[in-house]
């Protein structure tokens, strides 16, 4: 019996007792997030570590040997040569950022694809989940059918742009003509990159509208009976209602498109190939390829460096949008 006593005696005062105590006096939140810490540390192990890797080997110069191996050391050597342009004619295909080629250069390029696509997929979407946020007849069938484009594989999707504004066979050839543009538009990159825009925001603004839609139904409908009562236009519910609300929800799914879009390579390779059209990741790919592994290394680095300060971007203006709205 003392035995026993001493022993509970020892749980109560001990280290156990005082990791319970703990855990007990925890917040909600700070409860959750202990929770999540083991999947946090694996998530940063797997997203880090290639990160970490990919840092070191840009330290390394070019290896073009044919063997898989890597070239001196020379610390930041390719991280200058990159950004001054002094790689352009030597180690890149395209130039990493050219003003005066923009639409051969990766990061301009990268960038009007980013920008124009994730814009007009935001406005179509958000116009799409506010037609279907409605009741009417049919909708059910109508969420359905904006599904089809965004369940084309990527490499399909190509295929049918490629076929589409192929010269000589393609009907939107003498779309593109009727513009002012020239009969073989997928061998002009300034001609290329609206159609690669045009294909992309066919395929995905499906998703943002389904994003936007599910914010959209989390509004309470209270608040439009309200406006009714008021006498507020349906533009007016719009501004001070339906959009403040619905921001946050918009710009997570900008978030996703944004990242999405800035690493757009399958799309250009099977349209108009990475030659024509050159991105961040086709830079990337066409580099590593012919085994320059510090320059490909080095572009893949400041790649990731440039989504990262967009994400950061985004957090803190939806951290902003939630503060609002609540």
């Amino acid at each position: 019996m003392a035995t026993e006593r001493s022993t509970e005696a020892e749980r109560r005062s001990g280290v156990y007792a005082s990791a319970v105590r703990w855990l007990e006096n925890l917040s909600e939140t700070a409860f959750a997030y202990l929770l999540l810490a083991p999947a946090f540390l694996l998530l940063a192990v797997i997203a880090f570590w290639p990160l970490l890797s990919t840092f070191r080997m840009s330290l390394f110069a070019d290896s073009i040997s044919g063997a898989a191996q890597l070239g001196e050391f020379v610390g930041l050597e390719n991280y200058v040569n990159l950004l001054t342009g002094q790689l352009d004619t030597v180690a890149l295909p395209q130039p990493f950022f050219d003003l005066s080629a923009p639409f051969q250069s990766a990061l301009i390029v990268t960038f009007i694809f980013t920008i124009v696509s994730v814009f007009f997929e935001t406005i179509i979407g958000l116009g799409q989940a506010l037609v279907l946020d409605q009741k009417f007849r049919g909708r059910r069938w109508v969420r359905v059918a904006i599904i089809i484009p965004w369940a084309v594989p990527i490499v399909i999707q190509g295929m049918m742009f490629y076929l589409l504004f192929r010269s000589g066979i393609g009907p939107g050839v003498a779309v593109v003509e009727a513009l002012g543009g020239s009969t073989s538009p997928l061998v002009n990159s300034a001609e290329a990159l609206p159609i690669i825009i045009l294909a992309d925001v066919w395929k995905t603004t499906a998703f943002m509208a389904l994003l936007i839609l599910a914010g959209l139904q989390s509004v309470d409908r209270s608040l439009y009976d309200v406006a009714k009562v008021a006498g507020a236009t349906k533009w007016q519910q719009f501004k001070t209602i339906t959009f403040p609300l619905v921001l946050p929800t918009v710009l997570v799914a900008m978030l996703f498109r944004t990242i999405a879009a800035m690493r757009i390579y399958g799309l250009i390779e099977t349209t108009a190939s990475c030659t024509t059209v050159p991105s961040l990741s086709c830079l990337v790919v066409t580099t590593f390829s012919t085994r320059r592994y510090g320059t490909a290394s080095a572009v893949a680095f400041v790649t990731a460096a440039i989504i990262g300060i967009v994400v950061s971007i985004y957090i803190v203006r939806y951290w902003q949008g939630s503060q609002g709205a609540a």
